[in-house]
């Protein structure tokens, strides 16, 4: 029996004890619905398979004494089926034991419902918008957009087995002053001179510089002869406003692209694939910028001084109003955000209910602006609109911080984590700790075969789960003939209780944008799974050691864990399949590959 179908039980004998009046003052509407019924795994296995104090939550306001009221629910419970007791604990706790077909129920259910097992449908008909890494199209993905890659693609997947539609979402930054010091910097490489104080540096600067010289080259274009100066500019070459030269913006309209093809690639090779690659430049070129302005001036949120245009964002909870348009007549930075959240909520195809924005640790100071703007367009902010900040990577080897890339200089890149570990490994060591935690990277850990390494320690709990098969396969056990009743061991139990939490943890995975805890969950699975192989045979593997036998209760327990009657080892075998089906369904969640062998 599941949590969930615990809850429901609950729930439905406090709404018909309260219909009674056998709740005290209590009515059937003051008893929560089961989805928000806390039924928990007891700390103490002693106590019983599953725990809930909806007593306690609701004794105050039925004017009872917890314990009592926990007693008149238990004597209700006790009857339901599949439970074998119900006792009362401490200040009111219902502690409840289910009997051993009950427990193993689950099993059935993981093999039946398959890849399906553990997704819902609690958010369909819900748009979730998802954005995550869009780093600026400036250089390679450094390991924090490395890290939202990892979050942010697990977390669309929990997502969608939660019933939402997802879309994916990166947003090039391919308009604004970045652009303007990354043509400056290439413009500088080709010239074989230093980059501008304000430019960008790395070896793939001169990279980048000299492919853009051979592209140009092939269409018959010596880019370095182009007028390098434009009209405006001060003797340093340092653009005015009034134009740029012909040869930095030959670089500009090759190189960015260039960056684009090497990011799309990078995300590719990490497994991670955008619905929609959205170009912030578009939002000038379709006039959405002037659209979503003409929005917010028609409700008084935009205001005129000093020249410059305002959006009155204090009226909605910021704590001073931000220039939209500067006094010389460019846009603020602030200008594509609000277009582009317009954009999310209201484009024709797949308009956002909910957009989710996943930014680093440098934009906490954008929240309350972009709460604000949220609240001006109508919507509910941390609803409609709801931001996630990350927090800082550090990748360390032999306890000393990693500067490892040849191509970004002082930074490490996706590409080299990947290069270093594989896609598994830095995939599911970033995944696996909360976002809003900084997080190390121990790269000998990664590396490594070994029980400590997390990655390693759940795709092996999968591998020997296959090798568990291909044994019964060889050894003709009948998975036909199971009675799962006969999982009643102390190691089976851990089992069968890790594989019923599977549901709720997606839930819970889903509900606090968390897809660490898929991670969590599959080592504590991983650990039933390793305790329990390391005790009980699938196979059977008959005592023939003399000194193995020393007589009496000892024996036969040993007897039975290590050769087992068919209906044991085929219930045994469907005990392993169904660990199998879970680890696998929770990797897939954080987009690492389930091996067969290892």
């Amino acid at each position: 029996m599941s949590p969930e179908a615990l809850a429901l039980e609950i729930f439905s004998v406090c709404q018909s004890l309260a219909e009674q009046t056998a709740l005290g003052s209590l009515s059937a509407d003051d008893i929560p619905a089961a989805e928000k019924l806390a039924v928990m795994r007891p700390k103490d296995r002693a106590h019983g398979d599953w725990s809930s104090n909806i007593a306690m939550q609701l004794a105050k306001k039925a004017g009872m004494n917890p314990r009592d009221l926990a007693q008149s629910v238990a004597n209700e419970l006790s009857n339901g089926h599949g439970i074998a007791s119900v006792e009362v604990a401490g200040p009111g706790f219902i502690n409840i034991t289910l009997d051993a077909a009950a427990s193993a129920a689950v099993v059935d259910s993981v093999l039946e419902n398959g890849a399906a097992f553990g997704s819902n449908d609690r958010m369909a008909g819900k748009t979730l918008n998802l954005e995550f890494v869009s780093a600026n199209p400036t250089g390679p993905i450094h390991i924090g957009g490395t890290r939202w890659a990892a979050v942010g693609d697990s977390l669309a997947r929990v997502l969608k087995a939660n019933g939402a539609k997802v879309v994916s979402e990166y947003y090039f930054n391919d308009h604004g002053e970045q652009i303007n010091r990354f043509a400056k910097s290439l413009v500088a490489a080709a010239h074989g001179e230093e980059a501008p104080s304000d430019g960008y540096k790395g070896a793939y600067i001169d990279e980048i510089a000299q492919r853009v010289i051979e592209q140009a080259q092939a269409e018959g274009i010596d880019i370095l002869s182009l007028p390098r100066v434009a009209a405006g500019a001060d003797k340093e070459g340092n653009d005015l406003g009034e134009g740029d030269s012909a040869q930095r913006e030959e670089f500009r309209k090759r190189a960015v692209p260039m960056m684009f093809a090497e990011i799309r690639e990078s995300m590719k090779n990490f497994r991670v694939n955008f619905d929609v690659w959205f170009h912030e430049n578009s939002l000038y070129e379709d006039g959405e910028v002037d659209q979503a302005f003409e929005v917010l001036r028609s409700k008084g949120d935009l205001f005129e001084q000093d020249g410059a245009t305002w959006f009155a964002s204090t009226k909605h909870g910021d704590d001073k109003d931000r220039v939209v348009i500067k006094s010389d007549g460019n846009y603020a930075y602030f200008a594509a955000d609000i277009a582009y959240y317009y954009n999310k909520r209201h484009r024709k195809a797949d308009p956002a209910d909910v957009a989710i924005y996943m930014l680093g640790a440098d934009h906490h100071g954008y929240i309350g602006r972009m709460m604000a703007m949220c609240a001006a367009f109508g919507d509910e902010p941390g609803v409609n609109m709801q931001i996630l900040i990350g927090q800082m990577v550090n990748v360390m080897k032999d306890g000393k911080a990693v500067r490892m890339s040849k191509r970004a200089g002082n930074v490490v890149t996706i590409d080299d984590l990947v290069e270093a570990v594989g896609v598994d490994a830095a995939r599911y060591s970033l995944a696996r700790t909360d976002y809003n935690q900084s997080v190390d990277i121990d790269l000998n850990l990664l590396a490594s075969h070994t029980n400590e390494n997390p990655v390693y320690y759940v795709q092996y709990a999968h591998a020997r789960s296959k090798n568990v098969d291909r044994n019964a396969a060889a050894a003709g056990i009948d998975a036909a003939l199971a009675d799962l009743s006969l999982l009643d061991s102390e190691p089976a139990e851990a089992i069968l209780a890790q594989l019923s939490l599977y549901p709720s943890v997606v839930q819970t995975a889903a509900d606090q944008r968390g897809p660490h805890r898929i991670a969590h969950y599959l080592e504590d699975l991983a650990g039933a799974y390793h305790r329990w192989y390391n005790l009980e045979r699938v196979v059977p593997m008959p005592l023939t050691d003399p000194e193995s036998r020393e007589g009496g209760e000892r024996t036969a327990e040993l007897e039975k864990a290590k050769n087992p009657e068919p209906a044991l080892a085929a219930a045994r075998l469907r005990l392993n399949d169904a660990v199998q089906q879970v680890i696998a369904n929770g990797l897939n969640l954080l987009g690492v590959s389930a091996p067969d062998k290892m």
